[in-house]
């Protein structure tokens, strides 16, 4: 045998003779060089993190299952059988969060953002399919939560993971009540994602969305830069207030302008059931037919909201209840002359009116309507997790007799959910379109949210028999909802509406979710993309794709502009 033949020989002997690595086996080794590079990218960045454990965390940690979790407000996603994060990172200052970014990206990491998790489709923490390309990473802002008011100047600086509850907390606090914020209902929402994506509630008719009321933010981009509005520019300003969280960086604080509130607030809850019989039914939709005609165009300071659900009567049968809930920002005699005046077939009563101040007024529309404290706003547990899938449509124009009557036939359906119906106009209708990328302004009377929830029954036909339900209402009412496009709001995210595919992500491709969401306004947030995220450090399967991929041009004269 000559030499080369027999040193090939014992090659192929020694090749049999030791296992082949498995797959997984290769990944852990992956992930054991991406863990080590990673963290000494983390050291030479962020010198002063001490305990890079507590910072970044991989599937293989301890700390990793727990902390995923943590906030994962939506239940159908709390399961790892979609595909994880190559690793979750928790900073705790803005220093780590660019340093965080900055080494993301080196490494070829996406990067979602998470503030409080409350995203209907869990896209800050979560991916649809294996990636046929990059991994993704978590970059989790929960430790994130100072909030300062200046009452004085009527603003409020707040960092992305502060609740609602909280926000609302301080500004009363703060300002000894004499201010206020329009926002939304739900305590636990994180301003992060909510202000990011628009922000309606109560007050929006007299004072627009919460992001009609941002002056300023921080915010850290695909390149670990932390910039304010003088650096960032007013095209990425503009973009970030209503363009949804997760596509053009992470907003580590948000400046915003406080309201004045009366001393005295009023509001009511009026509930009538339909009861069995034909008469009591049309006596309903009529009385509906007349709100939808006045609640859009009532006094500014008048907010008059419709829900339905279902309801069990004596008889074991479930039954529509129609529920009447208002703000106002007067007294109750005031509030009564309005709807004496506007609507008297809701025949509120002095008995159906209570006054309270700002504060005790968002906590009565979340459901605390028996004097409780304030500080129920500090509780961040106040919301339940739930198994639920949210739709929403905009009305231009009243929904007709036979579209109400569908809503209250399928309301008492066994696997049905609720279905809340929000009248805009007053300020909503003055602001022009292109102000902000919420588009959905002048014309728009009411926005309608279809909503199911369901408890702890996680078996497959369950969960599709209530996403059915959502989804069949949502169909029926083609006819009576916006049109040319349907159009939808990002903070009520709906994959329903389309997907972007990753490696693949195109302007023209996502034009048929992102114009439902931002009307005209989606060229120009896809045009910004393409100039602060042209690679997309920032993508999900609805981020806002690249239209023009420019190199980002540095505004270096003035403002905060920071490089690590």
């Amino acid at each position: 045998m000559e030499p080369c033949t027999r040193l090939s020989h014992l090659l192929l002997v020694l090749l049999l003779l030791v296992p082949p690595s498995s797959p997984h086996q290769h990944e852990l080794q992956e992930e054991e060089g991406l863990r080590e590079s990673f963290l000494l990218c983390i050291s030479r960045l962020s010198p002063g993190t001490d305990d890079r454990s507590e910072l970044v965390h991989w599937p293989a940690d301890a700390s990793y299952r727990p902390l995923l979790a943590s906030t994962i407000q939506n239940l159908r996603f709390a399961s790892l059988r979609t595909p994880r994060p190559s690793l979750l990172v928790t900073p705790r200052s803005v220093p780590e969060v660019q340093a965080s970014v900055a080494c993301c990206k080196a490494h070829g990491l996406t990067v979602r953002a998470r503030s409080g998790g409350h995203d209907y489709e869990g896209l800050s923490y979560r991916a649809l399919r294996p990636s046929g390309g990059r991994r993704f990473a978590v970059i989790d802002v929960a430790a994130l939560r100072a909030v300062r008011v200046d009452a004085a100047r009527r603003e409020a600086r707040t960092e992305p993971a502060v609740t609602l509850g909280e926000l609302y907390y301080a500004v009363a606090e703060g300002s000894g009540g004499a201010l206020g914020f329009p926002a939304g209902i739900c305590p636990t929402v994180c301003v992060g994602g909510h202000l990011s994506g628009g922000g309606f509630g109560p007050m929006m008719r007299r004072h627009g969305l919460a992001a009609d009321n941002i002056v300023d933010a921080e915010l850290v981009d695909a390149e670990g830069s932390l910039l304010d509005r003088e650096a960032m520019g007013e095209d990425l300003f503009w973009a970030i207030r209503g363009g949804g969280g997760g596509s053009f960086g992470i907003v580590v604080s948000w400046t915003v302008r406080l309201v004045p509130v009366p001393s005295v607030v009023s509001a009511f809850t009026v509930r009538r059931l339909v009861r069995r019989g034909g008469e009591d039914k049309q006596a309903m939709l009529r009385l509906l037919t007349r709100w939808q005609l006045v609640a859009h165009a009532l006094p500014d300071d008048l907010f008059v909201k419709v829900a339905m659900e279902p309801k069990v009567d004596d008889d074991g049968e479930r039954r529509p209840l129609v529920v009447f809930k208002s703000l106002f920002l007067g007294n109750c005699s005031g509030m009564i002359s309005q709807l004496d005046n506007h609507m008297p077939e809701l025949g509120i009563k002095p008995s159906d009116c209570r006054e309270m101040n700002w504060i005790q007024s968002t906590l009565y529309f979340y459901g605390y309507t028996n004097g409780q404290p304030a500080e129920v706003f500090l509780d961040r547990t106040l919301q339940p997790k739930e198994y639920y899938k949210i739709k929403l449509d905009y009305l231009t124009s009243p929904i007709p007799t036979a579209g109400l009557a569908v809503l209250l036939d399928k309301i008492v359906d066994d696997q049905g959910g609720s279905i809340d119906i929000d009248p805009q106009g007053g300020r909503m209708g003055e602001i022009p379109e292109s102000d902000t990328p919420y588009a959905h302004r002048r014309g728009y009377l009411y926005n309608v949210q279809y909503f199911v929830k369901w408890g702890g029954d996680t078996n497959v036909s369950s969960e599709e028999e209530h996403l059915g339900w959502v989804r069949r209402v949502h169909q029926l009412m083609t006819p009576y909802v916006s049109k040319r496009p349907r159009a939808a709001y990002i903070n009520f995210r709906d994959l329903d509406l389309g997907q972007n595919v990753e490696g693949n992500t195109t302007y023209e491709d996502a034009r048929v979710w992102g114009e439902k969401y931002f009307r005209g306004n989606f060229r120009r947030l896809a045009m910004v993309k393409g100039e602060v995220d042209p690679e997309q450090v920032f993508w999900s399967e609805q981020s806002i794709p690249p239209l023009v991929a420019a190199k980002r041009k540095r505004r270096r004269q003035g403002g905060l502009v920071s490089e690590i």
